[in-house]
């Protein structure tokens, strides 16, 4: 269960960090506030403002490519997640939910298809012919002309 566990605060603290530096910020700070002031002593003012300063911190980084500190506020939210999910193992599916909706959406893909019709006329054959390429690019290979 604790390797599900690193593993489940690793992704929210991937996602908490990614979501900084996105227009979409304030509401993952919203449903980030939400989760932690439901738990233990913080308030969602204290949780908001502490977000709030990860966040200048960490754009910050990311203009300096500081790479250490980017590296450090992640090591320290998937701490909290981590420390947060063993105390209270409900918040498991809360996170996991919250995840889906920080989740930016998959594009639905259709499965394609391409079917290439080749027809052969006005030369005789007498060994294989190879059709290799892609797209509008064929090279022909084999047989030989009479």
């Amino acid at each position: 269960m604790e390797t599900e566990l690193v593993a489940l605060a690793t992704a929210g603290a991937t996602a908490l960090v990614q979501q900084m530096a996105t227009d979409g910020w304030t509401a993952a700070r919203d449903r980030m506030v939400a989760f932690f002031a439901g738990r233990g002593s913080a308030t969602p003012a204290s949780v908001e403002e502490e977000l709030d300063t990860v966040r200048a911190e960490l754009v910050a980084a990311r203009q300096d490519e500081d790479e250490q500190l980017i590296t450090d506020v992640h090591t320290e939210w998937r701490t909290r997640l981590r420390r947060t999910l063993a105390a209270d193992p409900a918040a498991a599916a809360e996170l996991r939910a919250l995840l889906d909706e920080l989740a930016p959406a998959a594009p639905e893909t259709q499965p394609t298809s391409i079917v290439y019709n080749n027809t052969m006329s006005g030369t005789v054959t007498d060994g294989p012919v190879i059709q290799i390429g892609s797209g509008n690019v064929n090279q022909w290979g084999g047989g030989s002309r009479g």
